[in-house]
């Protein structure tokens, strides 16, 4: 063989192994990526029941000291929470020691504190559980239900971005009117035999308050986030306008995507795949107003995006889960995570059933995507060596 030819062999032969190596080098990644995504789901499956239980046998510290330092830029609690069942606990029970209408907002809620001095956000039940909203998907009131919900299928999803949420029973008479600001008891009222308020915020009326079964009413807490992680407001770049026959930019025009892409912080970092992971949590959940969203302050697009208030590519990790949870897991997964919150069942079977279909709906159009584009286009790989975790 001449010398010419035998360059040309040994170069095509290069060529071929470096693309070998390559090739395989990226299958055992993604094979092992795979694994350890299925490892974290199972290990998620093992821990999802919480016993709500006081005892923290080997720490000094507040249930509340424990929950502020779980806080990191990207996430809000960590994979593993032995003390989860005591915290929760601490918020479905300890002493409301303030009471004060909700911060800003839309809806009817309650600022307490709890003995200790942690704040939590009191939501009242507005429906009985099989109750169907009618009309569009922003309609109506808020679900206490809903943010029990939304918090445990924040952990099955293995986000963990949204804030702790338990299910609590109050007398407003004996715990919330004698510990209440002026301004929250100012909207107290009595209908029969029932113990109402109204509160004060956007959509808040004397004629719609929430009232209580005699003095008890049920509704859900929400642990308020650490005051060394203030937050910041963004506007949802797929957010509506809010005008009657107005349409967002992103509902006519087929650039916006790559509009956004290219305008900060969505051009770089995780806070666009955040976005859509936002938006697999809002479909399942049925919140189509979610017109803002929160983030850590100064955190130039790192941190992540905050699940209050219960959404192009989509993470490897998140596809991996959807398709765990498919075929009636996601229904079983929430009803163990919920069994043992004080207002169990927290959701009936039908609100169930419909989380499990728009599951497939999820799945089915992220399929109809990698069979148009490939999944080396649609499918990110998107674990990141994060030095602060």
């Amino acid at each position: 063989m001449k010398l010419k030819q035998r360059v040309v062999l040994l170069a095509i032969l290069l060529v071929i192994f470096i693309f070998t190596k390559v090739f395989l080098i990226d299958n055992l990644d993604t094979s092992a990526a795979n694994r350890e995504d299925q490892r974290a789901f199972h290990r998620m499956m093992a821990s999802l029941r919480v016993e709500l239980d006081p005892r923290l046998d080997h720490t000094l510290q507040s249930p509340w000291e424990i929950a502020a330092q779980w806080v990191v830029p990207r996430e809000v609690y960590p994979e593993e929470t032995p003390e989860l069942g005591a915290v929760m606990h601490a918020m479905a029970t300890k002493k409301i020691m303030k009471a004060d209408v909700g911060y800003k907002g839309t809806q009817l809620k309650a600022l307490l504190i709890l003995e200790g001095g942690q704040k939590v956000v009191f939501k009242p039940k507005r429906y009985a559980r099989d109750y169907i909203v009618e009309g569009e998907p922003y309609a109506g009131y808020d679900r206490h239900n809903a943010e029990v919900a939304a918090f445990h299928l924040d952990r099955i999803l293995g986000f963990r971005r949204a804030p702790l949420v338990v299910g609590r029973f109050v007398n407003l008479r004996m715990e919330i009117k004698p510990v209440a600001t002026e301004q929250l008891l100012s909207t107290f009222l009595t209908l029969g035999n029932s113990t109402c308020f109204y509160g004060k915020c956007y959509y808040c009326r004397e004629t719609e308050p929430a009232c209580a079964d005699g003095d008890t009413m049920e509704g859900s807490v929400t642990l308020w986030l650490p005051d060394a992680w203030p937050l910041q407001k963004h506007r949802h770049p797929w957010g509506r306008t809010y005008r009657e026959g107005k349409l967002a930019r992103w509902e006519y025009d087929e650039s916006y995507c790559d509009a956004v892409k290219k305008t900060s912080p969505y051009d770089s970092g995780p806070r666009l795949l955040d976005i859509i992971d936002t938006a697999i949590f809002d479909y399942l959940i049925g919140n189509a107003d979610r017109h803002h969203y929160e983030s850590f302050q100064d955190d130039e697009g790192a941190s992540m995006l905050i699940l209050l208030d219960n959404a192009k590519s989509i993470r490897v990790s998140t596809w991996n889960r959807l398709n765990y949870l498919k075929n009636g897991v996601l229904k079983s997964a929430l009803k163990t995570a919920m069994s043992h919150d004080p207002i169990s069942p927290v959701l009936s079977d039908p609100h169930l059933d419909a989380m499990d279909q728009r599951l497939l709906s999820i799945l089915a159009t992220v399929k109809q995507c990698t069979d148009q584009f490939g999944p080396d286009i649609v499918l990110v790989e998107d674990r990141m060596t994060l030095s602060h975790l």
